[in-house]
């Protein structure tokens, strides 16, 4: 890997074949963010800080069992989902995005890195077959909760298999205060600074909502 790279090193303890999937993963993004602008050009060059280390951070809240059934609602160039699917190689992926051109790209990554625990849907999440079932949700700045809670509140399985119940694990940055008030259930909130040095990460936070957590 290049000296850059090693930034994941300096927080995972990655196999041989995970680091050669994660330089695999910086070369395609290199690659394909020049036909599509995924990431913007300034932040291509902070890809693994701003994108693979903050979609790993969801691996310091919960390690997902073997098995875990995960949606990544809204994955745009496929954050976090695809970072968490090569850290968690067992742990079963669901991609989705309204947004056809997005997933033609996501699909690309999964089949050139060989990601067989990986699926996409061009599709919203509130549009996904009523027996597409999962234990966790996962998004990255999608919406704000009050609105983003409907799309996905049905999605969850019933029984829980991990540490953690069933829920939604989401990345946000910024003053959250008046979102969390506004929705009204109760918050967990893991600020990604105790993770990780970085001061990218110093206002951002992984935010986790159980399923059948109460209203506050």
């Amino acid at each position: 890997m290049e000296a850059k790279d090693g930034l994941l090193l300096k927080y995972f303890d990655l196999s041989p074949h995970q680091i050669r999937k994660f330089e695999e993963l910086r070369q395609l993004y290199l690659y394909w963010n020049e036909q599509i602008n995924l990431i913007s050009r300034k932040d291509m060059d902070h890809l693994e800080e701003h994108h693979f280390l903050h979609s790993l951070s969801i691996a310091k809240v919960l390690a997902f069992k073997k098995g875990t059934r995960v949606l990544d609602v809204g994955t745009g160039g496929g954050f976090p989902g695809i970072p968490l699917s090569i850290f968690f190689p067992d742990v079963e992926f669901t991609l989705v995005d309204s947004i056809g051109k997005k997933i033609k790209v996501v699909d690309n990554l999964v089949q050139e890195l060989g990601l067989t625990n990986v699926q996409t849907y061009v599709s919203r999440a509130e549009n996904l077959p009523l027996d597409s079932k999962f234990d966790f949700v996962v998004s990255r700045a999608v919406t704000r909760f009050a609105e983003f809670w409907p799309w996905i509140n049905k999605k969850f399985l019933p029984q829980s298999q991990n540490i953690m119940e069933n829920g939604l694990l989401a990345l946000k940055g910024g003053d959250l205060e008046e979102e969390i008030r506004e929705f009204g259930r109760s918050v967990q909130k893991y600020p990604i600074k105790e993770f990780f040095e970085e001061e990218f990460f110093d206002t951002k936070q992984v935010l986790y909502v159980p399923h059948h957590g109460r209203a506050r």
